[in-house]
Protein backbone atom coordinates (compact mmCIF):
# COMPACT_ATOMS: atom_id res chain seq x y z
CA UNK A 1 0.00 0.00 0.00
CA UNK A 2 1.18 3.39 -0.44
CA UNK A 3 1.29 5.77 2.58
CA UNK A 4 1.02 9.25 1.03
CA UNK A 5 -0.56 10.69 -2.08
CA UNK A 6 2.77 12.20 -3.25
CA UNK A 7 4.69 8.56 -3.63
CA UNK A 8 1.29 7.22 -5.17
CA UNK A 9 2.22 10.26 -7.84
CA UNK A 10 5.62 8.73 -8.06
CA UNK A 11 4.68 5.08 -8.23
CA UNK A 12 1.91 6.04 -10.97
CA UNK A 13 4.95 8.29 -12.98
CA UNK A 14 7.50 5.22 -12.23
CA UNK A 15 4.62 2.89 -13.58
CA UNK A 16 3.78 5.05 -16.64
CA UNK A 17 7.57 5.90 -17.88
CA UNK A 18 8.67 1.79 -17.65
CA UNK A 19 5.44 0.50 -19.13
CA UNK A 20 4.45 2.94 -22.14
CA UNK A 21 1.29 2.29 -20.13
CA UNK A 22 -1.82 4.53 -20.59
CA UNK A 23 -3.84 6.68 -17.83
CA UNK A 24 -6.66 3.91 -17.83
CA UNK A 25 -4.09 0.80 -17.92
CA UNK A 26 -2.43 3.02 -14.93
CA UNK A 27 -5.71 3.10 -12.97
CA UNK A 28 -6.75 -0.29 -13.29
CA UNK A 29 -2.94 -1.20 -12.28
CA UNK A 30 -3.51 0.71 -8.83
CA UNK A 31 -6.79 -0.13 -8.39
CA UNK A 32 -7.81 4.01 -8.77
CA UNK A 33 -9.76 6.01 -11.51
CA UNK A 34 -8.53 7.76 -14.32
CA UNK A 35 -9.66 11.06 -12.71
CA UNK A 36 -6.92 10.11 -9.59
CA UNK A 37 -4.89 9.00 -12.18
CA UNK A 38 -4.85 12.84 -14.09
CA UNK A 39 -4.86 14.65 -11.20
CA UNK A 40 -1.68 13.28 -9.32
CA UNK A 41 0.00 13.46 -12.54
CA UNK A 42 -1.12 16.73 -13.78
CA UNK A 43 -1.22 18.57 -10.44
CA UNK A 44 0.63 16.56 -7.61
CA UNK A 45 3.33 15.28 -9.36
CA UNK A 46 4.83 18.25 -10.64
CA UNK A 47 5.14 19.83 -7.12
CA UNK A 48 6.86 17.02 -6.15
CA UNK A 49 9.03 15.55 -8.46
CA UNK A 50 9.47 17.87 -11.72
CA UNK A 51 11.96 15.67 -13.83
CA UNK A 52 9.68 12.80 -13.22
CA UNK A 53 7.00 15.01 -14.09
CA UNK A 54 8.42 15.90 -17.54
CA UNK A 55 9.32 12.53 -18.08
CA UNK A 56 5.76 11.02 -17.81
CA UNK A 57 4.90 14.02 -20.00
CA UNK A 58 6.81 12.96 -22.58
CA UNK A 59 5.03 9.18 -22.08
CA UNK A 60 0.96 11.07 -22.21
CA UNK A 61 2.08 12.66 -25.17
CA UNK A 62 2.97 10.01 -27.08
CA UNK A 63 -0.10 8.32 -25.48
CA UNK A 64 -2.15 11.00 -26.75
CA UNK A 65 -0.61 11.66 -30.39
CA UNK A 66 -1.24 7.35 -30.59
CA UNK A 67 -4.93 7.41 -29.57
CA UNK A 68 -6.71 7.47 -32.87
CA UNK A 69 -4.17 4.86 -34.53
CA UNK A 70 -5.41 2.70 -30.94
CA UNK A 71 -9.10 3.49 -30.96
CA UNK A 72 -9.26 2.28 -35.10
CA UNK A 73 -7.61 -0.97 -34.13
CA UNK A 74 -9.77 -1.87 -31.26
CA UNK A 75 -12.41 -1.29 -33.92
CA UNK A 76 -11.14 -3.73 -36.73
CA UNK A 77 -10.26 -5.93 -33.67
CA UNK A 78 -14.54 -6.04 -32.64
CA UNK A 79 -15.60 -6.41 -36.45
CA UNK A 80 -12.39 -7.99 -37.78
CA UNK A 81 -11.21 -10.53 -35.11
CA UNK A 82 -7.81 -10.39 -34.38
CA UNK A 83 -5.80 -9.52 -37.69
Amino acid sequence: MIDTIEDRACALAVYIIENGATVRAAAHHFGISKSTVHKDLQQRLPQCNRGLYLKVRQVLDQNKRERHIRGGMATRKKYKGNL
